[in-house]
Formats: structure tokens, sequence, C-alpha cells
């Protein structure tokens, strides 16, 4: 992972640019690595019916999910208003229990900025009693 970081980073900040956000103008791009090294990219989706839109975070889990990827290593994940967040944007309740699913404890999930400045933090940090998924037990 250590080597990938900075490309993780890129693909999320990139991956905002593809976010359909005219509701709320908040724009989040995200970045999935696998075990196996390849990268899926999602952005949110937002819908007039606010119930129907979908985070970028599950975007990109669900793309690797439906071409059976299973294992992952870290998702990055860049948010905000503007042309660069100004603040980090980290995944929501159901985000965190969709990596739940499919995640170690050890997942590492980035909160990005922009390519310098971003926080690291575990799936377990985020999400510290997790249900489900027999990974982190």
């Amino acid at each position: 992972m250590e080597n990938r970081r900075e490309e993780l980073i890129r693909a999320a900040l990139a991956a905002r640019g593809f976010a359909y956000a005219p509701y709320s103008g908040f724009r989040v791009g995200a970045a999935l690595l696998t075990k196996e090294g390849r990268i899926f990219t999602g952005c949110n989706v937002e819908n007039a019916s606010y119930g129907a839109a979908n985070c970028a975070e599950r975007t990109a889990f669900f793309k690797a999910v439906s071409e059976r990827e299973r294992r992952f290593d870290a998702i990055a994940i860049a948010g905000g208003k503007g042309e660069m967040p100004e603040d980090y944007a980290y995944p929501c309740g159901i985000c965190r229990q969709v990596m739940q699913e499919f995640c170690e404890a050890d997942f590492i999930i980035l909160t990005v900025k922009n390519e310098q400045d971003y926080k690291e933090y575990s799936l377990k940090e985020l999400l510290p009693h997790g249900f489900g998924g027999d990974r982190l037990k």
C-alpha cells in the first residue's frame, strides 16, 4: 500500500470531477485499492429524492464487487465544494458498514484534501464496534 498511496490519492481527486452533485454541490471521489493491486474509482451521484443518491465509496466498492473483487487494502476519499476540498471528507455510516462487510480491521481509509494533506485511519478506528462480516472477528 505504501508505494500506491499517492496514486490512490490522485485517483480519488480525479474521480471528484465525475460527481453528479447538482443539489448539494458537495462532490466526492473515491479510489479503492484491491489486494491484487487494481484500483476502482467512484463518485457520488445525487438524486432529487435524496434517499436514491449513492456515495462515492459505495460506488467504488460496488464496481469492484461487480467484477468479482472481494479483498481490499485501502480507499482514498476526497470531497467538498469548490475546485479542491477544503476539509477532510469521512465515509458515512452506510459506507462504513459496506467496508465492514468486505474489509479487514486494518483496512486503510485516507481522507484527502490534496496530495500532500491527508489523514490515515484503519477501519477499526472509524467503526470500532462494527457488526456483520466475519473479517473483524
